[in-house]
């Protein structure tokens, strides 16, 4: 009884750490818990999880098309507009500049 109980301080990383590892095996118990039962339950949200995920992907598809047609159609009138100027230029040059 005589035996004096002495009070060690533990260092910050130390502690931190051992908050690190207690959180992650709070975390690990239950996913190895699960039974044959609740995995099969989680199927469905599986599923609605791939659906989403495919949703997404079309989605994103469809924007990159839409963004592809309307860079093009931007091209597209550029040309024309540089088309109808240079044949502008052009008669300009062989007719002289029309009277307005």
């Amino acid at each position: 009884m005589g035996e004096k109980i002495q009070c060690e301080m533990i260092p910050r990383r130390r502690a931190f750490s051992l908050l690190g590892l207690a959180a992650a095996l709070g975390f690990a118990a239950p996913t190895t818990v699960l039974t044959a039962s609740d995995a099969e339950a989680q199927t469905p949200g599986m599923e609605r999880r791939e659906e989403r995920r495919e949703g997404r992907h079309e989605r994103r598809e469809e924007r990159r098309e839409g963004r592809q047609e309307r860079r093009e159609e931007r091209r597209e009138g550029r040309e024309e507009r540089r088309a109808g100027r240079r044949e502008r230029r052009e008669d300009r040059r062989t007719f002289g500049t029309s009277p307005q």
